[in-house]
């Protein structure tokens, strides 16, 4: 099966070099620097999607929206333009479920499949190869792409038909959002009141209010040359999305509702492209303290 992939950003460049290891892999990205310093690693740089498309059985996508998502496959020259019938694409992209439905359903007469696999765990997940895969497809074209997956991640869970993968990744993703705000507005109050921002990473990884953003968030914020894991406008994106959904189907959200907010109050002030993780000087500010160390 000749694999291609689409979109090689932090997530998707960590996604498609776990391939790598196991396939010989197509590539394409918008930047002609990102498909250079993949073809140096060993892949085979596309200069198009037709071209990438016509070449593949499957096609991985890891984009920033479903936006992106529907450009690549149904723009002139997109991927719906040359892959044959038969072939699958797989959406990897944290995105709309009822936008992913839709697509499936416009492939159709083309004989192409489409199917979610959205990823979480983060970057460092998906170098390490410990990042779970939420596929949401039919069970024939689970065992297709199953395959594949397990080239990435060991962790591969099928959550039912198409879309039902995004819905779990939204799920997933209101609750981190919510544990984060929470978190970093907690850790505000003690450190106003006499606390360090230590002896709270050193105690919270302890006790019963442990999670990712104790055990990794809160510890990297100590780190002065710390990365970019992902951005306040992405969180807020998905956690936007799974609001909607829930208003589509009747399910109160009051406190996703409100995280949405902070998260908005963060984007106003600091930029939709800062880090996830900078959203606690949104609380270092409201509490009028310093909680990372300068």
């Amino acid at each position: 099966m000749k694999v291609g992939f689409v979109g090689l950003g932090r997530m998707g460049g960590a996604l498609a070099r776990r391939l790598m290891r196991e396939h010989r892999l197509a590539v394409y990205d918008l930047r002609p620097d990102v498909r250079e310093a993949f073809a140096r690693e060993g892949a085979e740089a596309m200069s198009d999607l037709r071209t990438l498309g016509a070449a593949c059985d499957l096609v991985l996508a890891c984009l920033p929206t479903s936006a992106e998502v529907k450009q690549v496959i149904f723009a002139p020259d997109g991927l719906a333009a040359s892959m044959r019938p038969g072939t699958l694409i797989a959406d990897m992209t944290t995105g709309d479920p009822n936008a992913t439905r839709q697509m499936a359903e416009e492939l159709k007469p083309t004989g192409i499949e489409l199917i979610d696999a959205p990823v979480s765990g983060g970057p460092h997940g998906a170098v390490a190869g410990t990042i779970a895969i939420i596929v949401g497809a039919s069970p024939e074209q689970f065992e297709r792409a199953k395959p594949i997956f397990s080239a990435i991640s060991p962790n591969i869970f099928h959550t039912g038909g198409v879309g039902s993968g995004q819905i779990m990744k939204l799920v997933n993703n209101v609750i981190a959002a919510g544990v984060r705000a929470a978190t970093f507005e907690a850790v505000a109050l003690g450190v106003k009141n006499g606390l360090d921002l230590r002896t709270c990473v050193d105690i919270l990884a302890k006790g019963t209010a442990r999670s990712y953003t104790t055990e990794l968030a809160l510890p990297g914020l100590l780190d002065p040359n710390r990365k970019m894991t992902f951005t306040l406008g992405l969180m807020h994106k998905d956690v936007r999305l799974a609001t909607d959904v829930a208003s589509q189907s009747g399910v109160p959200m009051p406190l996703a509702s409100a995280v949405r907010e902070v998260l908005q109050t963060a984007i106003n002030e600091l930029g939709s492209e800062t880090d996830l993780n900078d959203l606690i000087r949104v609380s270092e500010r409201q509490a009028r303290v310093d909680i990372v160390p300068a």
